[in-house]
């Protein structure tokens, strides 16, 4: 159905802002795991209490180690104290069952994720500031995605797994944090200002359409990022990832109420998926 177009990119683009999305299921293997941390599958309360308290004390000294991340964490701690509750149980149960802490970019990719599940919906009622500049920093993500390897930015487009993601955040953690933090903002701006906006219009999208052709995007390129269509043969990851950014600058350009709405509805999508 044609009310579904950009449903594909809005869960592609925010993966990582407001999502996690399948990263979250890949646990990676930096840190040694804790004796606290091997619990039986099962623990009692009391034991799982302990767990959390270990991987309270664990984490925050993990933090020491990747400080462009603490100012996130701490907000989320002060300004989301049930979601960050929820977060460290999380990672409790899983490293129960595994046996592994994980790194901080996972975890960072997983508070993102359990922040946008409980408080995403709010993130699309925000002004247009907070708005854009989500927006802004997901190009800047695909763009340097696209500088570091295209298979990355194509499957970040996506939304698919990767662990090459995860290495690519460790070196680029100032740009992951403003990101989650640009999800903060547009959270509590959405929840102060509740704008209400309708849901973008077929004439919205189809001058959307038309802009991506003069800038130069195919029928399949398009139809990937607008209606969700799988082309054969396979779009190349450098097509896919140039593609994906043309689409962002594309929409930047878009009259402001149209913008807003595409944005808004993007962020929505994501926050109920």
């Amino acid at each position: 159905m044609k009310i579904l177009r950009l449903v594909l990119l809005g869960l592609a683009v925010l993966a990582l802002v407001l999502a996690g999305v399948a990263l979250v299921k890949k646990a990676t293997r930096p840190e040694a795991p804790s004796d606290s941390l091997t619990a039986t599958a099962s623990p009692h309360p009391r034991e799982q209490i302990q767990n959390i308290e270990a991987v309270r004390r664990i984490f925050e000294n993990m933090l020491k180690g990747a400080p462009e991340y603490a100012d996130f964490f701490a907000r989320v701690k002060a300004e989301f104290p049930a979601e960050y509750e929820s977060f460290l149980a999380a990672v409790a149960a899983r490293s129960a069952t595994s046996g592994e802490i994980g790194s901080a970019d996972l975890h960072m990719a997983e508070a993102v994720r359990t922040l946008r599940l409980s408080r995403g919906a709010s993130a699309a009622k925000a002004g247009q500031a907070a708005l854009e500049r989500i927006f802004e920093l997901q190009l800047a993500m695909l763009k340097a995605l696209a500088a570091k390897d295209p298979r990355l930015c194509a499957g970040y487009l996506y939304g698919s797994e990767s662990g090459g993601y995860l290495e690519f955040a460790a070196k680029n953690r100032k740009l992951v944090a403003e990101a989650a933090i640009a999800g903060i903002d547009a959270i509590h701006d959405g929840e102060e200002k509740h704008l209400e906006r309708d849901t973008p219009t077929m004439a919205e999208f189809d001058a959307l359409e038309q802009s991506l052709r003069a800038k130069g995007l195919g029928s399949q390129e398009i139809g990937a990022l607008l209606d969700g269509t799988v082309s054969n043969p396979a779009i190349s990851d450098e097509k896919m990832c140039n593609a994906g950014q043309v689409y962002l600058e594309t929409l930047a350009t878009l009259p402001q109420e149209s913008r807003l709405r595409i944005y808004g509805f993007t962020v929505e999508v994501m926050a109920r998926s």
